[in-house]
């Protein structure tokens, strides 16, 4: 896959993403190889809306560069946004607009801004003129009509930011959010996590301050509801106490608060068949 290829949809962690695919333009591109270790994807929206809309996302837990431009809200801006804790990101789109973004991988964004531990980000949203002491124009990547070029503009923008060097304390974030993330290796308790890498619990929590912005407990809980979200809304005849048992919850009344205070209805209520890929 070239830098320029459309990725695979990924619809995790948007609430009725079906709803929000029919109203907006949703890309995914890869970033140029050597930006690869620390950018998961550029995700590219436009949308043209007679009526508001407001879109819900369950943020992983990754920094975000976003450039946006929204008809009649001044000229083109750029922020950078920490992970959104504790519970949904929500964003009124209207008119038209257009937003070019960069989502780094968990724990890969610390090498751009070495000096500030990511947790600092966290729920923090900030004009990245306060970030990045070289500032890009808004307008130079957001103009363009084709993907490409868009995305050739980011690539040239995030190329003068980054690292010299490899950081490895960055790898092994990055590596160990990647474990949490991933159901297969079914961690569900953060001393097991601590225990099979051989570091102390303590450790471990000081190296997600740093460089995830929020604790490996909250990873687990987070992508706990994920698994819960996508399950809810993609089979019609979900087995909860079986879900619950495999997500590592005590029962299932347990999961049904916990996805109720995050994603703000019972998984019972959540929409059905979000638009695949």
């Amino acid at each position: 896959m070239s830098a320029h290829d459309e990725q695979p949809r990924d619809t995790r962690g948007i609430v009725d993403p079906s709803a929000l695919l029919t109203r907006v333009r949703f890309r995914r591109h890869e970033p140029a190889a050597v930006l690869r270790p620390y950018v998961e994807t550029y995700w590219l929206i436009d949308w043209d809306l007679p009526a508001p809309y407001a879109s819900h996302v369950l943020p992983h837990p990754s920094v975000n560069l976003t450039f946006h431009w929204e008809e009649g809200q001044g000229p083109p801006y750029g922020e950078l946004t920490g992970v959104s804790a504790p519970g949904l990101y929500t964003r009124k789109l209207h008119k038209r607009g257009r937003v070019c973004g960069v989502k780094f991988w968990p724990g890969a964004f610390r090498p751009f801004a070495p000096d500030v531990p990511v947790a600092d980000w966290t729920g923090q949203v900030v004009a990245y003129e306060e970030v990045f002491p070289e500032a890009a124009d808004p307008a130079a990547i957001l103009d363009p009509a084709d993907d490409r070029d868009r995305v050739a503009a980011l690539d040239a923008y995030l190329l003068t930011l980054a690292p010299a060097a490899p950081d490895p304390q960055a790898e092994l974030a990055r590596w160990l959010v990647a474990r949490i993330r991933d159901p297969r290796h079914g961690v569900r308790r953060v001393a097991d996590l601590a225990r099979e890498e051989g570091l102390s619990v303590r450790s471990l929590q000081r190296l997600f301050t740093e460089y995830v912005g929020v604790s490996p407990k909250w990873c687990v809980l987070r992508y706990r509801i994920h698994e819960a979200m996508e399950t809810a809304g993609s089979q019609d005849d979900v087995d909860w106490p079986a879900l619950a048992a495999d997500l590592g919850y005590a029962d299932q009344a347990h999961l049904v608060r916990d996805f109720h205070a995050t994603v703000g209805v019972p998984p019972t209520a959540y929409p059905s068949g979000p638009e695949r890929s």
